[in-house]
């Protein structure tokens, strides 16, 4: 196939390896014109991905120009530039793949529906699951979760993805999948916090398992299956993201925990950690659908810093007992409290 992933980022470079490797022809897009010229240059993404050489079938670019015919577009800029990016897809009915992982500031839309806002016509779906970059391009064995409506389009993108380190699996839950993948790294960031103030694996354990039962909620409210937040796009990549130091958020909240202010601790990081912007979008969410979601509403309090982190840990702690909800699977009925 030919390919354009759009974002060269550590995650577009990582993809558009991956799928060169699998024989495709890749055409990967950057905003960056010095950036892109070094990487054609040296064939290696220096400043996001170091150490892996990129095949030959990878074609860097930075003009919109030098994009050819492309069967399938992979989306992979961060959240606040989907918009933006999106407008360079062209074609009758484009073939769009998602890969991104967020939702939008200001609108907490969904991405796959900012897409559709742009280009109407195209046919959008979204890759996601435990895919953490530098494991992908090491060829370290992982699955992720391609969602389209039409089994077809699904199909065609498993087939431009799926090779012996890369298990592909379908749905149509494109709900559940991109909201599965956008809340997790809010949980990531939770889970340093709970490392960096020196809690043990149990509080980790607790703080998580409450927070999948509410993004959970919350994707039921909004129309997607319980199965999704259960399976590789939910539980596999929380579990991933919320606990490997490869993880930016998982970085950002461990500083977070050790005292560092926000800004110091996303300067550590070095790139962008997709949770921060999240925790704000999802509250609104939340309130939008009526769920209450008193974990991350703890967690966004402690990014802004409105809250010191061992007083949303007391908070949390310190909540009126209740019996654990139960989510019946495929209803949507939970029983006998959300909370």
């Amino acid at each position: 196939m030919q390919l354009t992933v759009l974002g060269a980022g550590s995650w577009g470079t990582a993809l558009a390896i991956l799928l060169a490797r699998n024989g495709h022809e890749v055409t990967l897009y950057g905003r960056d014109e010095d950036e892109i010229q070094t990487m054609s240059s040296i064939r290696e993404n220096m400043a996001y991905l170091p150490g892996f050489v990129l095949p030959p079938g990878v074609t860097c670019v930075s003009s919109a120009e030098d994009i050819g015919e492309t069967d399938a577009w992979i989306v992979a800029v961060p959240s606040t530039s989907v918009r933006s990016v999106v407008g360079l897809i062209r074609g009758n009915a484009p073939l769009v793949v998602v890969a991104s992982k967020g939702l939008e500031t200001g609108t907490s839309m969904l991405l796959h529906r900012v897409v559709k806002e742009v280009t109407p016509e195209a046919r959008i779906g979204a890759l996601s699951g435990p895919n953490l970059a530098i494991e992908i391009v090491r060829g370290i064995p992982t699955a992720a979760v391609c969602a389209f409506p039409e089994a077809a389009d699904a199909e065609r993108i498993r087939g431009a993805f799926m090779c012996r380190t890369f298990r592909v699996y379908v749905s149509d839950d494109i709900i559940g999948v991109e909201l599965a993948g956008s809340l997790k790294n809010v949980l990531a960031i939770a889970a340093g916090l709970s490392d960096g103030l020196g809690f043990g694996d149990n509080t980790k354990g607790a703080l998580l398992a409450r927070g999948l039962h509410e993004m959970t909620s919350l994707g039921l409210a909004m129309g997607a299956r319980i199965d999704t937040f259960l399976g590789v796009a939910g539980v596999g990549d929380l579990f991933a993201t919320a606990v490997s130091t490869l993880s930016r958020n998982y970085r950002v909240g461990r500083a977070l925990g050790t005292g560092a202010s926000l800004t110091d601790a996303l300067h550590q990081v070095g790139q962008v950690a997709e949770g921060v912007g999240t925790s704000e979008s999802v509250m609104v969410l939340a309130r939008r659908y009526g769920i209450p979601m008193p974990t991350f509403e703890a967690i966004e309090a402690v990014i802004r810093g409105r809250v010191r982190p061992n007083d949303a840990v007391q908070m949390l702690m310190e909540r009126s007992p209740r019996t654990e909800a139960i989510l019946r699977l495929g209803t949507g009925v939970e029983e006998p409290n959300v909370q």
